[in-house]
């Protein structure tokens, strides 16, 4: 059975449609909730109302964003078993055990704790409060880090062996899930990017308070943590997103050469394309202008270590499906007579590779019969878009650097005392909104499409997890979730909106209410209150 092109498209848009909607509340989420935790920190330390009333404010609005984030979450988790079946069947002993770990230790904690959060402001004394919102922070982190360590396993499977008689990968060494070198570059990426995330947020709804002159004390404070911890995080975007490039370049070479639009390997150490215009039909990259060592350096930390062509990894690939072919004869063999020695001995020679002969089912209903043809059609496959990755990759890498000026001049204009003085920077901070969702976008993008053609990097391609279903089916199905996340899209914008413009003052919440003074008190001028 060759395989249906078109469900495997509608199905991928689908998760893709899904997924970055989805990623548009979680990095929010981890990053205003640091912020919270840090004003209540200053709210306990002070005592000063203000702060406590920051908190209440922004909690508002992180509230909104964390039941979005929670409807758009929960809806992903359906997909495995309605269009990606088989994906579910193959991998679900490894990848579902980080998620179902991820939903008892994490989700659950994180779902009480910001009902606590909320409610228990004149239940709880400070400190008990304050130990509330810091593990709330902490909640959400846990959250992320079990996702983005199943996640890590699809782009380097490691801790998992294919069992022939289940025809399924099993876990064999659990740490080596848990402790995944790409795990770690991804986990401490993405947070950092919704800290930058959080960071802008609160930084342009302040600034467009003070544009208005509306709660001016209160944006104040708010742009100086804003600043303070944006610029922070924006660095370690930087730093912790060459590490990341690091990881790409050990672990999938091909998507490192795609985002370079590296056709062929150049000598060591290779050069940074800054501008270019990737011409796929031709595989050469036109007007490319390169920085000399600075790719060598980050993707390799040497100075004498190559970094493969996409030309050179696609005759590369050629090799291993032909090994991939052999083990997949033995799989079968096996299958048959599980006691054939002959077969055992093919197979743990060349199982690393069977993920390979595995490409050709997108064309082939039996591998064991392709042609050359066939064989180069499928190595080809596995070259992602490279013009998306590409661009996709410098604009983000652009976005990062734009960020730490930002949030330097910010930082620098907080210590002068001088945010609300240049109504220009106001504006500049008000419009610079949308930028770190654009960013964060893109990486995704670039970490998932630049995957492709696999679903499990080496082991399962895409096309092959996808559900035994029709593309009307699909179709049915994409239309649901189309006019279900547009719905969720109209009334997050809304509320978010609503409660933006209505501000800390119209929620009561500043200015702040003095204590009643005195019997008999009077003001500067001698009258009564």
């Amino acid at each position: 059975m060759i395989i249906d092109s078109e469900v495997v498209t509608l199905s991928r848009a689908q998760f893709a449609l899904t997924a970055l909607y989805h990623f548009l509340f979680v990095p929010l989420t981890l990053g205003i909730v640091w912020i919270l935790a840090i004003m209540e920190s200053v709210y306990v330390m002070t005592g000063r109302e203000v702060w406590k009333q920051m908190v209440r404010f922004w909690g508002v609005l992180f509230g909104i964003n964390f039941a979005m984030g929670v409807a758009t979450g929960i809806t992903m988790e359906f997909q495995f078993g309605m269009n990606w079946a088989y994906y579910a069947h193959y991998v679900g002993d490894v990848f579902g055990t980080p998620l179902a770990i991820e939903g008892l230790m994490a989700f659950f904690l994180e779902a009480t704790l910001v009902g606590v959060f909320f409610m228990g402001w004149d239940r709880l004394s400070r400190i008990q409060h304050l130990l509330v919102t810091w593990f709330l922070a902490l909640g959400t982190n846990l959250s992320a880090l079990w996702i983005l360590i199943a996640n890590a396993w699809m782009q380097h499977p490691v801790g998992a062996k294919f069992n022939v008689q289940t025809m399924r990968m099993e876990v064999t060494h659990f740490s080596e899930v848990l402790f995944n070198p790409v795990a770690q570059a991804k986990f401490v990426h993405t947070v950092s990017a919704g800290y930058v995330i959080g960071s802008m947020f609160v930084l342009s709804i302040s600034a467009w308070y003070l544009l208005r002159g509306r709660n001016v004390d209160f944006a104040r404070r708010s742009m100086t943590v804003a600043a303070s911890f944006g610029l922070a995080a924006s660095l370690s975007v930087v730093v912790l997103g060459d590490e990341s490039g690091y990881a790409v370049s050990e672990n999938q070479k091909m998507k490192m050469a795609a985002i370079e639009a590296m056709w062929e390997t150049e000598p060591p150490p290779a050069s940074f394309t800054v501008f270019g215009i990737p011409d796929v039909q031709n595989r050469t990259t036109h007007y490319a202008f390169h920085v000399p060592w600075v790719m060598g350096l980050i993707g390799t930390r040497s100075i004498d270590t190559p970094i493969p062509g996409i030309n050179n990894l696609v005759e590369d690939t050629k090799g291993k499906i032909e090994n991939g072919l052999q083990a997949y004869g033995a799989m079968l063999a096996l299958r048959a007579n599980p006691n054939d020695a002959q077969a055992k001995t093919t197979l743990a020679q060349y199982d690393d590779d069977m993920g390979y002969a595995l490409l050709l089912k997108r064309y082939l209903a039996d591998p064991r019969q392709a042609t050359p043809a066939d064989i180069q059609k499928a190595a080809d496959s596995t070259i992602p878009n490279v013009p998306v990755l590409f661009w996709a990759f410098r604009i983000m890498v652009a976005c990062g650097f734009y960020f730490i000026a930002l949030f330097a001049y910010s930082f620098w204009l907080a210590s002068k005392r001088q945010l609300d003085r240049n109504r220009w920077y106001l504006r500049l901070a008000l419009y610079s909104l949308p930028l770190p969702w654009v960013s964060t976008e893109l990486g995704w993008i670039v970490a998932e499409y630049g995957r492709q053609p696999w679903a499990i990097e080496g082991i399962l391609p895409t096309a092959l997890g996808v559900s035994s279903v029709t593309a009307g089916q699909v179709w049915i199905s994409l239309g649901g979730f189309v006019l279900f996340y547009t719905a969720l899209a109209i009334v997050d914008a809304v509320l978010m909106v609503k409660y933006a413009r209505k501000g800390p003052d119209e929620l009561g919440l500043w200015p702040m209410r003095h204590a009643p003074r005195a019997a008999g008190a009077t003001d500067a001028k001698g009258a009564l209150p």
